[in-house]
């Protein structure tokens, strides 16, 4: 990289710690913390919804599969607006009852606190190793940009984003957030310009593509093992995006942050829109990376935009564009932290403690952040040792164990809405029997490969499918068990209560 690259990406880092110091004024309880006291506004919510979906690694590999294939991704991604639509409407209100400060407060007023802490630990394990291995990830097309190692990588990206998180809890999140979404998509937008001509302009890169048919987008073929198709984008995207909008803590944070019910729809239904045409972007990208000739078969997929903007792209320009995936992989990261804090500090110590002092809460959030911060680092650096830091495969299975857990999260709170007779211990049973099976269904590919050949057809399940089988799962052995080992009736309470 040249000077003027490098001195982009500094500035881009000085400015990220800036905002944290300066957002950092007047926190006095964990409500400013980890909430932003309850005073952060929609449009703001909502560019750091999109900003925290976002690795670097989507930003990398998006491209390629717009350049290998065509545009029956956004199918799932307009499935994720119609998941989102429906947490706005069923799920979102409960959040607004009371003063709930994490996504599994809920579930202890239904359910009482062992399922709360139940949910919560579940998320916990599931988000902290997904979001370690989304770090370790992020740090293999940054160390190929930036000549650096990927221990380094990980090293640099984890300690100034620890740094702007630990200081400025949620608020500076979010406004980092915001910054990095516009850095990457003015990158994304700069790309796509420069890649449109030189395949000799806009008009003629769509007549090529067209040509090529890579410009189609719905598949309405039936089935359960192609991974990108109508029905499986739509129900498995929009159960998919539920389950993350509406039950994972790294979102529900910042809608419990809004001033509003009426705020936080209009954050989670709008991230929904801006997310399908980001998708759009970049798979354009990678459709006019085609047209232009910079996608040669021998390259690999995942190294097609980053040789793009490492050979193509003018200095300065190509700067911005590391920082924009720096800013994917920093968001990503932040918004781990301060999920994993909130919910460790109010959903397990202070639950298991009986401790309620703002004051004293906000200390131990601060100290529990770093030392999700760190770990994470550290994680991230062992998925690295033990994949060899080229094994892309062990990459993208340990980014799908968030997935799996999701339809077990998701059934948890749709049985929140069941008769009196449903208890805590019944959606312990379904939700912990769904993931084992879930677990079982992810690996079955593998254990068919080793021998156990029956396994096949399970192996072949599409991922969309992943959440709506989850889902089910859970729904039936929590009815199953609350029929099987019913409540006393002396013991039920009324609906009323």
């Amino acid at each position: 990289m040249s000077p003027i690259d490098i001195a982009v990406i500094a500035v881009y880092f000085i400015a990220t710690l800036g905002v944290g110091f300066w957002v950092s004024r007047g926190q006095k309880s964990t409500a400013d913390y980890f909430l932003g006291a309850r005073n952060l506004p929609a449009w703001a919510v909502m560019l750091s919804i999109v900003a925290t979906e976002t690795s670097a690694l989507t930003v990398i590999s998006v491209p390629g599969i717009g350049a290998r294939g065509d545009l029956t991704f956004l199918q799932l991604p307009i499935g994720y607006l119609f998941g989102r639509m429906g947490v706005a409407i069923w799920l979102l209100p409960g959040y607004f009852r009371g003063e709930q400060e994490t996504a599994y407060a809920r579930l202890e007023s239904r359910f009482g606190p062992p399922t709360r802490r139940m949910i919560s630990l579940v998320f916990l394990v599931t988000r902290f190793l997904g979001d370690g291995v989304r770090v370790f990830a992020g740090a293999i097309p940054l160390s190929l940009l930036t000549g650096w190692t990927i221990p380094t990588a990980i090293i640099v990206l984890g300690t100034i984003t620890l740094l702007y998180t630990w200081i400025g809890g949620i608020k500076a999140v979010i406004w980092a957030d915001v910054v990095q979404l516009c850095v990457y998509l003015a990158g994304g937008i700069a790309a796509l310009m420069i890649a449109t001509g030189i395949a000799g302009g806009a008009s003629h890169a769509i007549s090529m593509a067209d040509a090529a048919h890579k410009l189609h987008l719905f598949d309405f073929q039936l089935s359960l093992t192609a991974p990108y198709t109508f029905l499986g984008g739509l129900i498995g995207g929009a159960l998919l995006s539920a389950a993350s909008h509406g039950t994972d803590h790294v979102i529900v944070q910042r809608l419990l942050g809004t001033r509003s019910l009426r705020d936080a729809r209009i954050a989670i239904v709008g991230s929904g829109v801006i997310v399908i045409l980001q998708f759009l972007l970049f798979l354009l990208v990678g459709v006019a990376l085609w047209a232009s000739g910079n996608a040669p078969a021998d390259l690999p997929r995942d190294e097609i935009f980053g040789q793009f903007i490492l050979h193509h792209l003018p200095v300065g320009l190509s700067g911005l564009v590391i920082a924009g995936i720096l800013a994917a992989a920093m968001s990503s990261h932040s918004s781990a932290i301060s999920a994993l804090a909130s919910s460790f500090t109010h959903d397990q110590y202070a639950s298991w403690t009986g401790e309620r002092d703002p004051a004293k809460l906000l200390r131990v959030g601060r100290i529990v952040s770093f030392v999700w911060g760190t770990a994470l680092i550290a994680i991230a650096i062992a998925f690295h040792v033990w994949a060899g830091g080229t094994n892309t495969p062990v990459v993208v299975t340990a980014l799908s164990i968030a997935s799996v857990a999701y339809g077990a999260l998701l059934g948890a709170y749709i049985l929140t809405g069941a008769g009196p007779q449903m208890t805590g211990r019944d959606v312990i049973i379904g939700t912990s029997t769904a993931m084992a099976i879930m677990l079982f269904t992810f690996f079955a590919s593998r254990l068919a490969a080793a021998g156990f050949t029956s396994l096949t057809p399970l192996g072949k399940l599409a991922f969309p499918w992943y959440v709506p089988m989850g889902m089910c799962l859970t729904l039936l052995v929590a009815f199953v068990s609350s029929r099987l080992f019913p409540r006393p009736k002396s013991q039920v309470p009324s609906l009323a209560s």
